[in-house]
């Protein structure tokens, strides 16, 4: 073998040849790889277009370059900042409240956002017809254009708001400003900002918000003001948004849904990869006897080496560029499953980056994951050739060590890339470690048992099955390493996928309320009340409101808190009203989990009070601690005497903060009540009743908000499903690579077993036992894994207790299983049906 010869384009065109000779046993290696980066990609590529996408439309989003927002009017120094800026641009004054409609039946809650004209800024208001955005401000109202296909109604027609009634300008399609979800519940009527006042629905108890919006002038910077103005707005009650902060809190709002998914693409990589090592393992051994032809020819171990590494590294590039276009079209699905879900239209494009990344993974998955059984080139002795030597089992380790390090090092830097936190890919690389060494040695000890405990005395076939499974050059580790793995990465995603949807959903009883009545004036609660038993519905509960502010934590005065930038206290905290109730009982929604419930008290002197345990995460406050209350102008002394566990999915009013009974009974205050219509015909007759007796008075519909969430999770599931059984197909996929790239080792000894007389019935019979007991030890070994992890994920991750689903044990455990034997068995055919002679000869080809 000359020099000359012996160059780089030497190697391109040794492993182009053997690669066509085995272009069937490679395809399976690129399909391994394929489907892992496109899972990637997939989920990473929409991730990142959201975000571009949110950040481009970012004006358009808020309407205005930032917003200063207070829910009550603004005090005299936030008025003095904003003449300062050169007063607001626009304003606008929002709430919720009942709508109904003159010459129509039925009533529905909206969101009223009475605005100046001019607004917004950025974007527009998209309305049918379009000429209604511009007759706006004429007086006329604009309605959500599903709420007008809902009634019937058509421009001209009128929307009575409180005192006020106005005819209808035409149909809101979108405007800056109201997300799509909430638009579901409350959606959205404009009305020009001079009659909110003539409403009469701006009374005590009512949340309304007031903004001011703005311009800013060319170069200002946003962030620079932000920082400049957030601490001295906070201290008065009032917050400033820009649009750059609207696009970093609607990218944060899609953030754990991401991380999931990213997670789900995650699995799909680590499958291809354990795809990838399970079946170059069986590809460089079936090369054995080439490789030491290529050294009795002069080739150089580095030289054999380079062939087969080369023809890898191309694989991996192919397999790269086939992920990141099968991505592309997996990322045209999010769009149609997610629908109203996303704040904006997303264009899906195949961009540098997304092929880059695909490449690159492509690239580094396939090498590092073949670098090992890779390393067994290197010691092929050329007398092999003959068979005169046993192959050396030695590899460096220094070598072997490396490579490890350095897949476990990829493993970890991916998963923090995609995961974002130190601590979780920390312990998810360790967990993977863990369980690979626990797969293998329950492998080895399987063996070890098996040859200490054979059972001679059995027949002929299962002795002889037995002994595959142990005998030099088994397959027994690498097929329970492949299947463990892949079970375990499976059902783990399935228990982790159950346990999302399980903890997004919501409970609904049949003797829980399905309508809730919210901003009841206290005068009005038994006129209320009357109305409702009055039409044969009963009231389930009244509910006292009072709203407050947190004061002082620990002796420590909030102001105090916001300045020192070591402090921990939530800034929800410091800046939120407070709705808080008073009773002398817990609710089906509550259980203490410190300290004691005290019900009734005398004095109004350090008032027990009970705190759900997030509030008391947030406050960084326990049982015992000093809490002072300002309650709309008095200063109430408080001791956390209880905190409760809360149930926020039970569809009834829950509180963060609860009084006990005996303080609160004079202070100002607004009632809520809760209800059970039997039918939507009963329901919207009281809604009507209510709507024209007492205009101030808010009404939820828990049966449309119910299937409004119903639908969401339906959305959301959607995609978890797919993203989870795309990474089950990809893990099913390998399973089957794997078993079909070991076939070579059964075909030799079952043709020579025909040689001496074995019928093909009993060879069959003994590779069937064989793979039974690898896919059920796999598959066994893997759910019973993940059914740990996921036990440690509730705990860690999702705070909430994990039952394990019984699918795994009884679809996914023999589904592999029987997936494992009738591919074991399939294999086999071949050397039923032709001679041993030619099976020989075509392997030996």
């Amino acid at each position: 073998m000359g020099k000359n010869n012996t160059g780089f384009s030497w190697l391109l065109k040794m492993a182009w040849r053997d690669g066509k000779a085995s272009y069937g046993k490679l395809l399976l290696f690129v399909f391994s790889i394929t489907l892992g980066v496109a899972a990637v990609v997939s989920v990473h590529s929409f991730s990142r277009l959201l975000k571009e996408n949110i950040a481009s439309q970012s004006k358009a989003l808020l309407g205005a370059d930032y917003v200063i927002e207070s829910n009550k009017p603004v005090n005299d120094r936030v008025m003095g900042i904003m003449d300062s800026l050169g007063g607001a641009d626009a304003r606008e004054i929002n709430f919720s409240s009942m709508a109904a409609f003159p010459g129509h039946e039925g009533t529905k809650l909206v969101e009223v956002r009475g605005v100046d004209d001019g607004f917004p800024f950025y974007g527009e208001l998209e309305t049918k017809p379009v000429s209604a955005a511009d007759d706006f401000g004429t007086g006329k109202a604009l309605v959500d254009a599903t709420t007008m296909l809902q009634f019937n109604l058509k421009v001209g027609d009128s929307i009575k708001l409180g005192a006020v009634t106005l005819p209808i300008g035409g149909a809101l399609e979108n405007v800056p400003g109201s997300t799509s979800v909430f638009g579901a519940i409350a959606p959205p009527v404009l009305i020009p900002f001079r009659y909110i006042e003539a409403t009469g629905l701006v009374q005590t108890g009512s949340r309304i918000d007031y903004k001011y919006y703005f311009q800013s002038d060319e170069g200002q910077d946003l962030t620079l003001l932000n920082e400049t103005l957030e601490p001295v707005l906070d201290a008065e009650d009032a917050d400033l948004d820009t649009h750059l902060s609207e696009a970093r809190r609607l990218g944060r709002r899609y953030e754990n849904f991401g991380k999931f998914l990213n997670l789900v693409g995650f699995i799909a990589l680590l499958l291809g990869c354990v795809g990838i090592a399970s079946g170059m393992g069986i590809y460089v051994q079936m090369k054995v006897k080439s490789i030491a032809v290529l050294k009795c020819l002069g080739a150089t171990k580095q030289q054999s080496y380079l062939i087969f590494f080369v023809q890898i590294a191309c694989m991996g590039i192919i397999g790269g560029l086939l992920g990141t276009t099968l991505a592309y079209f997996l990322q045209q699905l999010f769009p149609l499953l997610l629908g109203d879900l996303l704040p904006v239209e997303v264009g899906i494009t195949l961009s540098f980056q997304s092929i880059v990344l695909g490449i690159s993974l492509g690239l580094a998955m396939s090498i590092l994951f073949a670098l090992y059984p890779l390393m067994r080139t290197l010691y092929v002795s050329p007398l092999q050739t003959l068979r005169v030597v046993q192959e050396p089992q030695s590899r460096s380790k220094w070598a072997t060590t490396a490579v490890g390090l350095g897949i476990v090092l990829f493993v970890f830097c991916f998963s923090f890339w995609l995961l974002g936190d130190f601590m979780r890919s920390l312990f998810f690389v360790l967990g993977l470690l863990v369980v690979f060494l626990v797969l293998t040695g329950i492998a080895r000890l399987f063996m070890g048992m098996l040859k200490k405990f054979f059972p001679h005395s059995w027949s002929f076939i299962p002795r002889q099955s037995l002994r595959n499974l142990f005998r030099p050059q088994n397959q027994t580790l690498v097929l329970v390493l492949s299947i463990g793995i892949g079970t375990f990465l499976i059902s783990t995603l399935y228990f982790t996928k159950d346990m999302l949807l399980e903890k997004a959903a919501i409970e609904d009883s049949a003797n829980s309320a399905n309508m809730i009545l919210m901003d009841i004036q206290s005068q009005q609660m038994e006129e209320v009340s009357h109305t409702i038993e009055a039409s044969g519905i009963p009231v389930i509960d009244k509910i006292p409101i009072v709203t407050m502010r947190v004061a002082t934590l620990n002796g420590k005065p909030v102001e105090a808190i916001r300045k020192d930038t070591t402090s921990q206290v939530s800034r929800w905290i410091l800046n939120h009203e407070f709705r808080v109730t008073y009773r002398d009982s817990l609710i089906q929604s509550e259980q203490i989990t410190e300290g004691e419930w005290i019900g009734k008290v005398d004095s109004d002197k350090d008032v027990p009070i009970s705190v759900s345990n997030s509030f008391a995460e947030m406050a960084k406050v326990t049982v015992g601690d000093p809490v002072v209350f300002n309650v709309q102008g008095r200063l109430m002394n408080t001791i956390v005497k209880s905190v409760r566990e809360v149930d926020w999915n039970r569809l009834q009013p829950n509180f963060s903060v609860v009084f006990p009974a005996g303080v609160l009974e004079k202070a100002p205050q607004f009632g809520v009540m809760t209800t059970r219509t039997k039918d939507d015909l009963g329901s919207a007759q009281l809604q009507q009743q209510l709507v024209a007796q007492f205009p101030n008075v808010s009404i939820l519909d828990l049966k449309r908000i119910l299937n409004l969430l119903e639908d969401i999770l339906g959305k959301i599931g959607w995609v978890i499903n797919f993203m989870a059984f795309f990474s089950i197909f990809v893990g099913v996929a390998v399973l089957m690579g794997a078993i079909y790239s070991s076939k070579h080792q059964r075909v030799k000894q079952s043709a020579l077993l025909r040689t001496l007389g074995a019928q093909g019935r009993q060879i069959l019979q003994m590779i069937a036992i064989e793979y039974a007991i690898l896919g059920f030890l796999g598959a066994f070994m893997g759910v019973v894994l993940a059914v740990l992890a996921s036990s440690l994920l509730a705990y860690m991750l999702f705070d909430t207790a994990f039952a394990p689903s019984w699918i795994p044990f009884a679809i996914i455990l023999p589904a592999i299983t029987l997936l494992v034997f009738a591919l074991g068995v399939g294999n086999s055919i071949e050397v039923i049906r032709n001679s041993p002679l030619s099976v020989l000869k075509k392997e030996k080809e």
